[in-house]
């Protein structure tokens, strides 16, 4: 596919920008067993993960505990551990600080959306990339609805004024190819993060990079 220079990346979180992955299983085990459930090794917690945050603990809990209920009270003290744990083990993948600077010195406009909950994608970003002048940073908020629904991304539009076709969307997911499919926006899949190439590849990814310097290559 031919494509001119983008005035913007938008980039997924989790997978994407950084592995969250050892952070997010430490937190939901301890959930898991202060309710007196099974806690999963971190291998599993990939496939878990990409829908939000009520998805992630409805995956991870017994099929037969899955009600409202007993989500919400697990997901209340994920929550309360997390937002005190989310930096113990979490790191950006090999490249990515180097990808952002190099980016922002050639004036592209960078935005991140996300399934994460809103405060936490907020105090992550910020403590892991203080230089990078993001022109909006979202995550999942009450009442406003989920990746791959095109909301996020038509609001971060909106705020940057920039237009779709100025746009790359970059995630690890279907959910975030997907996403950009109904936002207008092209896609770009990268294969360090919690899925398979394959899976971005049927999810209709217009671009697939292995690494963060590839995106370079692609702009």
């Amino acid at each position: 596919m031919e494509m001119s220079m983008k005035r913007m990346v938008i980039f997924d979180l989790d997978g994407t920008l950084l592995n969250t992955i050892d952070d997010l299983a430490t937190s939901v085990n301890y959930a898991l067993s202060v309710n007196g459930y099974p806690t999963h090794e971190v291998v599993e917690y990939p496939a878990f993960v990409g829908n939000g945050i009520d998805k992630l603990i409805e995956r991870a809990m017994p099929r037969n505990a899955r009600t409202h209920e007993l989500v919400m009270r697990v997901k209340s003290d994920f929550v309360a551990y997390y937002d005190e744990h989310n930096a113990v083990y979490t790191r950006p993948y090999d490249g990515i600080n180097a990808l952002l600077m190099t980016l922002q010195e050639r004036k592209v406009l960078l935005a991140v959306a996300s399934n994460k909950y809103h405060e936490a994608t907020l105090s992550i970003i910020a403590h892991y990339f203080p230089s990078i002048a993001f022109v909006a940073v979202l995550g999942q908020r009450e009442n406003f609805p989920k990746k791959p629904h095109p909301a996020i991304v038509n609001e971060i539009l909106s705020i940057a004024h920039v237009d779709a076709s100025d746009v790359l969307y970059v995630g690890d997911s279907d959910v975030d190819m997907t996403t950009a499919s109904l936002a207008g926006v092209e896609s770009v899949g990268v294969t360090w993060g919690f899925r398979s190439e394959e899976n971005l590849r049927e999810a209709g990814a217009c671009h697939i990079i292995n690494t963060p310097n590839d995106l370079l290559q692609l702009m």
